[in-house]
């Protein structure tokens, strides 16, 4: 049976279906013999030969879905150029799957992570305002309230609206806490709104994805999700 190619490439867990994409149209795939940058082409995985990068594509592997506490100053990439820590090596001795980081996590901030190599499942994941997700942000010195009410309806930020958003108060005094809920994941979102109030962030943790968590997972930690965890992201999310 037919299918978009950038479909059978996440699938076979050799990207998300994002950079599938990508690879589509800078001519890194080819069906048959044959080059393929349109991105609505289609092909027969069974039927076809399909090439990534001149090799042929393997039968798809299993897929595998990660929790990850990711430590502080580490990558949520698979690479980086400039030799920094990234979070599939904490995962690589013992998932032989090529995986990847679902959304982004920012380097200096740490929490919970979903890595897996099942394309559709990383499309329903990040996808806008489906899934909230919940940090704990330590501020330097207290923002005033009518800041707080500001980022909480959605403020503009370097020409940008951000989405409305929830922020409780955990703790005060001097460099306080608070548990922020979001709904969208612009690049380093959390520590942008607060350094808008002249307030910046000195530690940020994501500590829930939609339901889940996990307490019991210390920075650096991993495990697999539960195929009812699975189920419930894919029942309760899918639009």
């Amino acid at each position: 049976m037919q299918e978009r190619l950038q479909k059978i490439l996440a699938h076979a867990g050799i990207a998300s279906r994002r950079h599938a994409e990508e690879m589509i149209k800078t001519g890194r795939v080819s069906v048959n013999g044959r080059i393929v940058t349109e991105l609505g082409s289609k092909a027969d995985p069974a039927e076809d030969v399909i090439k990534v990068n001149g090799k042929k594509l393997s039968s798809p592997q299993r897929h595998v879905y990660i929790l990850l506490n990711k430590p502080k100053n580490v990558m949520a990439t698979s690479s980086d150029p400039q030799g920094r820590p990234t979070v599939i090596e904490y995962v690589k001795r013992k998932v032989k799957e090529r995986v990847y980081p679902v959304g982004r996590l920012d380097f200096g901030s740490e929490g919970l992570l979903i890595l897996t190599n099942d394309g559709e499942f990383t499309k329903l994941m990040t996808t806008a305002g489906v899934i909230p997700k919940v940090y704990h942000v330590k501020v330097a010195g207290m923002p005033a309230e009518r800041d707080l009410d500001r980022l909480r309806r959605g403020a503009y930020i370097d020409n940008e609206r951000l989405a409305p958003c929830q922020i409780v108060s955990l703790k005060g005094g001097k460099n306080p806490w608070f548990e922020v809920t979001l709904h969208q994941g612009r690049n380093q979102q959390i520590r942008r709104m607060f350094q808008s109030t002249g307030h910046p962030v000195e530690k940020l943790r994501r500590i829930r994805i939609g339901f889940l968590e996990d307490e019991k997972l210390k920075p650096g930690e991993w495990r697999f999700l539960t195929e009812h965890e699975i189920a419930h992201f894919k029942r309760e999310f899918k639009q």
